[in-house]
């Protein structure tokens, strides 16, 4: 007999099989011989923290193989060619999805693969030094790799976060992220299943190229028939009737390139803010009520704040618990933060992008460089990230300030430990950031140290700048084939050309693109 059962246990019984088992018996009445978890959730809205369980349980037979099959991948070697330009969850899974539709991906990636790339990462901590083309943004697996690794998406309409979720876990990743609401796989782990990605579509007959930039595309009338390239010095002509870009939203050479060559594009709206970093027992210890913290069943605490502000949303972005924040510039002259941690989340600090809403209208029609208005928001991104360049002494060292001081409007006279690597300096980000911006956070910060006792808190510490929040403009597509609105044959594609914001949607955009690029080569 099976029993499909909804559970509600303490910690300390909702991570042990046994503790499950007994429950069962003792409460519902029900010897199982086995039982499956295929969801689980912490409830910790209350002063006594839950674990929200759905439970199957068998009783006199044993639960069948898990349901789960694995995607064959064929041989497409002398299929017709489709090129996708990025390596990050767009173009990866774009590359994978094209392999199942019998066409054959030709991947091309700025960036180097996901294991060397680690030697520029480790460079920009150690050195100061960002390698224009290999960084926390430019590299096989996207800006994605080194990160959290998240996994939550609200996409759903959009295509199967299952069938992302299930492409993961047949390339390395725990399968637990079937099971938890919301699933991380870690910076630790993700490059290796990113690494495993690229030998499935090598093995199925398409091709990576490392190294190698898109300088642009190849056009004939209203149709792309290829890309121009960039590798070791030397131009490169690669043609495919159909062309997914999935750049990233950090490629600004590309945009640029859109730009001037009359690709529809539109400037769209982002989030700009700080990173804020609290210890992580502190972030325990508000978010489960208790002065021991999470203890030992319960993993490291998250939060979610939003509010509006003036008319503008203020919210924490990207939050890693037990992570640490990094240097995320992508070229000379500039600082840019984020956050990542690893799949245990056990370290010191937690962290969050703390951001307000941009509009494009907040920066009028500003044109000091004489180029596009369309690039507004682009600039804008830009001009704060030099600005933090130059707060931080022209290096990688990230101006920062307490919590409470920068929201009473003070330079702080010390700081607090950090897990920023390349260091920082103390600097009044509450008077050189835009108004519209650090007042906002400001009194955000002080709603939610209200509403949260703690949060406002002296250990913890601003961090500029967050910008790469999302892309500053969007590629027009149209709604039906997803294909560029003027050229045919072009898929924009993922979080770059303004269609997706996060691991997991951008997958699905990526999907829905090379099905989309199928479509158009066999009409």
């Amino acid at each position: 007999m099976i029993h499909e059962l909804q559970l509600r246990l303490m910690p300390r019984d909702a991570y042990n099989e046994q503790s499950i088992r007994a429950y069962l018996e003792r409460e519902k009445g029900i010897a199982a011989s086995a039982i499956r978890i295929t969801r689980r959730s912490i409830d910790a809205r209350q002063r006594t923290v839950f674990v929200n369980l759905s439970v199957t349980a068998y009783v006199g037979e044993e639960p069948a193989a898990e349901n789960f099959v694995p995607t064959e991948y064929h041989d497409v070697s002398r299929q017709q060619p489709v090129i996708v330009v990025g390596a990050g969850p767009g173009g990866l899974f774009a590359a994978l999805r094209l392999i199942e539709l019998g066409l054959r991906p030709i991947v091309v990636e700025r960036g180097k693969d996901v294991h060397q790339r680690k030697k520029d990462l480790a460079r920009i901590r150690t050195e100061q030094q960002v390698d224009p083309e290999s960084n926390y943004s430019f590299g096989e697996g996207g800006a994605g790799a080194y990160s959290d690794g998240k996994l939550f998406t609200r996409s759903k309409k959009r295509g199967s976060v299952e069938r992302i979720l299930h492409t993961f876990v047949q390339h390395g990743a725990s399968p637990a992220i079937l099971v938890d609401a919301h699933p991380h796989i870690g910076t630790d782990r993700l490059p290796r299943v990113i690494q495993h990605m690229r030998e499935t579509i090598l093995q199925s007959g398409g091709e990576v190229h490392f190294e190698t930039r898109m300088t642009g595309l190849l056009l004939h009338g209203n149709e792309v028939e290829g890309i121009e390239a960039v590798r070791d010095g030397k131009q490169l002509t690669l043609r495919a009737r159909a062309v997914v870009l999935a750049t990233g939203h950090s490629a600004r050479d590309v945009y640029r390139w859109l730009v001037a060559n009359r690709v529809e594009v539109e400037p769209k709206g982002i989030a700009v803010g700080v990173r804020l970093e609290h210890p992580a027992q502190l972030i325990d210890r508000i978010q489960y009520h208790s002065r021991e913290g999470r203890g030992r069943w319960l993993p490291a605490a998250e939060y979610s704040m939003v509010t509006q502000v003036d008319g503008r949303g203020v919210y924490s972005f990207c939050m890693c618990p037990g992570g640490f924040v990094v240097p995320a510039a992508s070229g000379p002259e500039q600082i840019v933060v984020n956050g990542m941690s690893p799949s245990s989340r056990g370290g010191q600090w937690s962290n969050s992008g703390m951001v307000v809403e941009v509009r494009t209208e907040d920066l009028g029609n500003g044109n000091e460089e004489g180029e596009d208005p369309k690039l507004n928001v682009l600039r804008f991104q830009e001009m704060l990230e030099r600005q933090c360049w130059l707060q931080g002494n022209r290096r990688q060292t990230a101006p920062a300030q307490r919590m409470t001081d920068f929201v009473r409007g003070r330079l702080s006279a010390t700081l607090p430990a950090s897990s920023y690597a390349p260091g920082l300096i103390a600097s009044p980000l509450h008077f050189w950031l835009p108004s519209f911006i650090s007042n906002r956070l400001r009194e955000a910060f002080s709603l939610w140290g209200r509403q949260k006792h703690g949060f406002l808190s002296d250990e913890a510490i601003v961090i500029g700048v967050e910008t790469r929040t999302s892309s500053p403009l969007r590629i027009l597509r149209q709604n039906e084939t997803l294909q560029h609105v003027r050229l045919q044959g072009l898929y924009p594609c993922g979080e770059g050309a303004g269609y997706a914001g996060g691991i997991v949607s951008a997958a699905i955009d990526g999907e829905r693109c090379a099905e989309a690029a199928a479509e158009w080569i066999r009409d």
